[in-house]
């Protein structure tokens, strides 16, 4: 019976695990967002399994380990999982030693290449587009003529826009636009909402739906996608989603917080776990 008891203790499925959105939950542009440092050193006071969960494909996760450092919040290389991540997973997968033509920054077309994935233009399996400062006519056109020959459409998400400082600036989901009105064909999204990253994400922890909360700004990205993928969704008011919004959605989430500030990971409850 003690035997049991501990491997029940030492079995990190049964254990409270956070997936965190980061623009508008943890900081805005280079500004942290209130509370979030001491949020985080909650954590990992009470040595609970986290991960920073963003679409931004762009990004490696030690820039993004400096980037968080430099606001004064330190966690290690292992706490993030991009978009790009959960798109090598995916491919990985499905086509082990696969090759793909990529339009994506250092982030993308690093976590490619570390999964095995060969990046060529000459017949590839996969045409990936991401985040990118090298988008241009050609590529446009060399993505939509493979995607012609029989490469099939991956994306690593579906934002139209993305957050800088001056304001919104077109981000994956815009960039991809245009290949798919030429090809007529619809780029595969990796990224949130497709609860696939919530799953990839969970396996990395390896962690149970039931004892996960995500924790996101948007409805329509952070919160779907949780909710799909089954875990207890925590909305919070800080970024792109206020009260007035969440009368437009069918769907909605567990907890509503004014800021992550005000989330206890000690004593907050599963909706598998709360009283109905």
């Amino acid at each position: 019976m003690i035997r049991e008891r501990l491997n029940l203790f030492d079995d990190l499925s049964n254990q409270k695990a956070f997936f965190i959105d980061m623009d508008g939950v943890i900081n805005k542009g280079f500004t942290l967002i209130p509370g979030a440092k001491e949020f985080v050193e909650k954590l990992k006071k009470g040595r609970y399994r986290f991960l920073f969960l963003t679409n931004n494909s762009y990004f490696t996760p030690g820039e993004l380990r400096r980037k968080l450092l430099d606001m004064g919040i330190e966690v290690e290389v292992d706490n993030f999982y991009t978009s790009a991540m959960a798109t090598a997973s995916f491919i990985k997968y499905q086509k082990p030693g696969a090759s793909a033509y990529v339009i994506g920054g250092k982030g993308l077309k690093t976590e490619l290449e570390s999964a095995g994935i060969k990046l060529t233009s000459s017949n590839p399996d996969y045409v990936v587009v991401g985040e990118t400062e090298e988008y241009d006519y050609s590529r446009i056109t060399e993505a939509t003529l493979l995607i012609e020959e029989g490469a099939k459409f991956l994306a690593t998400n579906p934002d139209i826009t993305g957050p800088t400082p001056r304001g919104p600036v077109p981000a994956c989901g815009a960039l991809v636009a245009p290949i798919e009105r030429v090809t007529g064909v619809r780029a595969y999204f990796l990224g949130k909402p497709n609860p696939i990253m919530m799953y990839w994400a969970r396996k990395k922890l390896k962690v149970h739906t039931r004892n996960s909360f995500m924790i996101g700004d948007r409805m329509d990205t952070d919160i779907v996608g949780g909710l799909e993928a089954g875990m207890t969704c925590c909305l919070v008011l800080s970024g792109v989603t206020s009260m007035m919004d969440l009368a437009r959605y069918p769907y909605q989430p567990d907890y509503i917080f004014e800021s992550i500030a005000d989330i206890n990971p000690d004593t907050i409850l599963s909706k598998w776990d709360r009283p109905r």
